[in-house]
């Protein structure tokens, strides 16, 4: 389903403890699919308690760069209005981040072979 030059990656984030999310799975987090060849996202999933929602961010992110972290951000502060948002910025950061580490690692792996 999903091309060689795919990683999957997760970000993860707190969120306050009153949302539904907490109570449900103790934490925030998203998966994001994305092709290494040129940084786009090409699936993604969050946890939510309605599926919707998950939809919803899915369509935020695919097809978006995960290095265009403003971009994405912005447009999560202008359509996203769930009680999540601030935790799903955050939650896209550190995936960010994991995805960062993960190409230099897999660059580092790739160059002494």
């Amino acid at each position: 389903m999903f091309d060689k030059d795919t990683i999957y990656i997760v970000g993860d984030a707190q969120s306050s403890s009153n949302n539904p999310i907490t109570q449900q799975f103790s934490a925030f987090f998203i998966g994001l699919v994305v092709d290494t060849s040129n940084d786009k996202i090409v699936d993604a999933a969050c946890s939510s308690t309605v599926q919707l929602t998950s939809d919803f961010a899915r369509s935020i992110f695919i097809g978006h760069s995960i290095m265009a972290s403003e971009e994405i951000g912005e447009e999560i502060r202008f359509r996203y209005f769930g009680s999540s948002q601030k935790t799903l910025i955050a939650a896209f950061k550190d995936a960010q981040k994991k995805y960062k580490q993960a190409v230099s690692t897999r660059n580092k792996a790739t160059v002494t072979k």
